[in-house]
């Protein structure tokens, strides 16, 4: 699996952006969203029980992450109909405010590491990216196991300070000096 401190890699995919059928899908690339931070997170499947919690709970904290100057984009292994669906069908997903990217051909996925062998699906996967397009945090959780939206933020909030945060540490709270 691709680590921290590695480039993340390139890619070009369709994403889904909306539920208007004019406007709901849109070429994303590494070149997006240049100069921010970027979240990306992965889930083995649409239309299945986990997934749409965290995806929905991401979604709710946008705003935190925008504020922070980082966009979310989220994505699996399913289509851009597919995703464009279950946007259109779950009642905690159909205003989504951040991309949903659509990996069909495994590209990305495998790129990364994080294409489940036994699967075939993406892995329950969170990548924490800087401006410079730079992994700085990697978090992977078994395939049943959800993630937490305000653990990845309080990681996000300690890499932005650029200083040394203690375990546990929180935004607002003092970094450690080194004498």
């Amino acid at each position: 699996m691709i680590g921290v401190g590695e480039t993340f890699p390139t890619y070009s995919l369709t994403a889904t952006v909306s539920r208007d059928i004019k406007s709901a899908f849109k070429n994303i690339t590494d070149q997006d969203y240049k100069g921010k931070w970027k979240l990306y997170f992965f889930w083995p499947k649409d239309f299945t029980f986990v997934c749409p919690t965290e995806i929905a709970a991401f979604g709710k904290m946008n705003r935190e992450f925008a504020d922070r100057d980082t966009q979310i984009l989220g994505g699996s292994t399913d289509s851009e109909f597919v995703h464009h669906a279950w946007r259109t069908h779950h009642e905690d997903l159909r205003d989504l405010p951040f991309p949903m990217l659509a990996d069909v051909k495994r590209d990305l996925t495998t790129e990364l590491g994080i294409l489940d062998p036994k699967e075939g699906v993406a892995q329950r996967a969170t990548f924490i990216v800087d401006p410079e397009n730079i992994i700085r945090f990697v978090y992977v959780t078994d395939l049943s196991v959800g993630r937490s939206p305000q653990e990845v933020l309080r990681v996000l909030d300690a890499l932005q300070t650029d200083e040394l945060c203690p375990c546990n540490w929180q935004k607002g709270e003092e970094t450690l000096v080194v004498a």
